[in-house]
């Protein structure tokens, strides 16, 4: 598994931590994921056999957020 913080803006309450949280949660590789709204990041635990880190800011930017 490999780790990366993703730098995501636009969030502005628990339901965005919730939504990206669940986004990220659900696809194929990804291990751990933990979204701190205060930090402005996502850390996600992901298997880099499966999902590259540019797919998982896609996702996240899919869902009406940046990431960086």
């Amino acid at each position: 598994m490999e780790n990366t913080i993703i730098k995501v803006g636009g969030m502005s309450c628990q339901g965005c931590v919730k939504t990206i949280t669940g986004l990220l949660t659900a696809l194929e590789g990804v291990g751990q994921v933990q979204v701190s709204l205060e930090a402005g990041e996502a850390r996600v635990s992901f298997d880099s056999q499966k999902l590259s880190r540019a797919h998982l800011c896609s996702v996240i930017e899919e869902a009406g957020f940046d990431a960086a």
